[in-house]
C-alpha cells in the first residue's frame, strides 16, 4: 500500500466493537469507526459528543485497529463521515481488505464518490429534525438495491412526509427503506401500527443498542 495512502489522517472520535443496532444488518457483530464532526444539528441527535474533539489518526493505524476485532463487518459513522474528504480513501481501503463495509451518512453531502462496494445507509431528514432543507435528493441517483434510506420519525407529520417522499421519488423501487421512531418521543408501537395501516414496503426498526446498553458511547 503506498505510503501516501496509509498516512492520510482522519479525525476519529472512537473505534469500537459492538452489535449493529440499526439498518438491514441489525444484530451482526460489527466494528464501528466514528468520525468527528457534523454540519447538521438535528434536534434528536444522540451523538453530539462527536461534533468536535477527536484525535487525528492515520488510515494505516485505523486499519490496524480494525484488524484486532473478530468480525469482517465494519461501519463508518459519525458525526457525518463524509464531512472529511479522506473518508473516501478509508472506505476504499477497507473494501480492498475484503471487509463488508457500510457507511452511515446524513444525506446532506454528496455520495457520488463513495466506493460502489460500500453499503450506503443514508438518512432523509424529516421535518421535525429541523434540518430537512439540507437533504440532497440528487443522492438518490447513487443508491442501489444493497443500499438503504432511513427515515427518523417523531410524529404523524414526519410519517406522512416520509410516505409522500417515498412515492414522489419511487424509493421502494430503488433501495431498502427503514423507519425509526425518535427515542422517547414517538412510541415504537404507534409507528409500527402506522406502517401496518398504510401497508408500507419498509423495515420497522428501533435502536437495538439502546435497548441493550442504553445511550452509552462505545456501544
Amino acid at each position: 500500500m503506498p505510503f501516501e495512502e496509509t498516512e492520510r489522517l482522519l479525525r476519529i472520535t472512537e473505534i469500537f466493537y459492538s452489535l449493529q443496532g440499526e439498518s438491514a444488518s441489525v444484530g451482526i457483530p460489527t466494528t464501528f469507526i466514528r468520525l468527528t464532526g457534523c454540519p447538521l444539528r438535528c434536534y434528536y441527535c444522540d451523538t453530539a459528543y462527536a461534533f468536535s474533539g477527536g484525535e487525528k489518526v492515520a488510515i494505516g493505524a485505523i486499519l490496524d485497529k480494525v484488524a484486532l476485532y473478530p468480525t469482517r463487518h465494519v461501519t463508518v459513522t459519525g458525526g457525518e463521515p463524509l464531512a472529511q474528504d479522506q473518508c473516501h480513501s478509508l472506505l476504499k481501503q477497507l473494501c480492498d481488505k475484503n471487509y463488508s463495509v457500510s457507511l452511515e451518512t446524513s444525506g446532506a453531502i454528496s455520495i457520488a464518490k463513495v466506493d460502489k462496494r460500500v453499503i450506503k445507509v443514508m438518512d432523509l431528514k424529516t421535518p421535525s429534525s429541523k434540518e430537512c432543507d439540507k437533504n440532497q435528493y440528487k443522492n438518490i441517483d447513487y443508491l442501489g438495491a444493497q443500499d438503504q434510506i432511513k427515515f427518523v420519525i417523531g410524529d404523524k407529520a414526519d410519517f406522512e412526509w416520509s410516505v409522500e417522499t417515498i412515492k414522489q421519488y419511487q424509493l421502494a423501487e430503488k433501495c431498502q427503506l427503514l423507519f425509526s421512531p425518535i427515542a422517547d418521543v414517538l412510541s415504537p408501537t404507534v409507528l409500527a401500527d402506522w406502517i401496518l395501516e398504510y401497508g408500507l414496503p419498509v423495515r420497522f426498526q428501533f435502536q437495538l443498542h439502546k435497548y441493550l446498553w442504553g445511550n452509552v458511547p462505545g456501544k
